[in-house]
């Protein structure tokens, strides 16, 4: 038995795929997840598991380099938006319009991961990055600029 990190063996196969630049979106109970997407489905009722939480875990074992987030959050649900940009404080940030989020970004995903939040806009884009220093941090190798100041 595995002694810590995300024990659901479904979601911990799936974030085992991803690779830099992949996307996995964490998605909120009513989100309409397209028939072919791969779908890992944690939720069990409402707000449970809640978003953050599964946010949490997921960028523990994760490199997060970009969160996307509709636009409709930092108007109309701040307290996410704030609690996400203090949770992932290395990453960039872009929005997309909601129809944006439910459809193209969907379309996109690698993976999709449904838990059961009851929470507006709680549709977050979490895109795979690299371990820079461990990537860029050899003898002899130069980052390109935009890793530079993550050495």
């Amino acid at each position: 038995m595995k002694r810590h990190g995300i024990l659901n063996d479904r979601l911990s196969a799936a974030l085992a795929t991803l690779g830099h630049t992949d996307l996995i979106l964490v998605v909120d109970a009513g989100f309409p997840i397209p028939r072919d997407a791969h779908r890992v489905d944690l939720a069990i009722a409402q707000d449970l598991p809640d978003l953050r939480t599964v946010l949490e875990l997921i960028a523990r074992e994760i490199i997060v380099e970009g969160v996307v987030r509709a636009e409709d959050v930092v108007t109309n649900n701040p307290r996410l938006d704030e609690w996400l940009t203090a949770e992932f404080t290395d990453a960039g940030f872009s929005t997309r319009t909601h129809a944006d989020m439910l459809g193209e970004l969907a379309r996109q995903a690698k993976v999709i991961v449904r838990t059961g939040a009851f929470e507006p806009w709680g549709n977050v884009g979490l895109v795979c990055g690299v371990d820079v220093p461990k990537w860029f941090g050899g003898d002899g190798v130069i980052a390109p600029p935009y890793y530079a100041a993550k050495l």
